[in-house]
């Protein structure tokens, strides 16, 4: 009875310790930092759509704004439904072009240093009700130039 009862415990262990095994594993090598592989990760288990909007403020004596490209986190997923208006409230035409995490909003007329600010929003953004902050990377091109100059950055929390 005593050799059943062990050799069923020692069949356990030994179940047990396979089926593990493959969850994580530590690499060490005296070279290296210890990683661990095959981890997981869940996704959130819902989502919410909103509007996020922020405002982006055109100095004076500045160059003409042509373009306005914005890097999406991979934390949301954006719509091509986005609208810009001027300080006036008035709708600015835009194409826009989204390749991959990157939304380039071209101006159909530059937007000069006449207009003191714009307002971005970017409609139906879908986002996890949990997780860490949202941050969008912002750059612009002048008239006359290629160059990207970055202009900062638009945060917004989940809540």
């Amino acid at each position: 009875m005593k050799r059943t009862l062990v050799y069923a415990a020692v069949c356990s262990v030994a179940t047990a310790a396979v089926i593990y095994a493959g969850y994580a594993n530590a690499k060490t090598d005296n070279n290296k930092v210890a990683n661990i592989e095959n981890n997981l990760q869940s996704t959130p288990a819902a989502w919410q759509l909103v509007k996020q909007t922020f405002q982006l403020h055109i100095p004076k004596n500045g160059n003409a704004l042509s373009q306005l490209i914005i890097d999406v986190p991979s934390t949301v997923a954006v719509s091509n439904d986005i609208d810009i208006l001027d300080d006036k409230g008035q709708k600015i035409k835009i194409n826009i072009t989204v390749n991959s995490r990157r939304i380039i909003i071209d101006f159909s007329e530059p937007v000069t240093s006449s207009t003191t600010k714009l307002q971005i929003n970017l409609n139906k953004v879908q986002q996890p009700i949990l997780g860490s902050t949202s941050i969008y990377h912002l750059s612009a091109k002048v008239v006359g130039s290629e160059v990207e100059i970055p202009i900062g950055e638009a945060q917004f929390p989940t809540f």
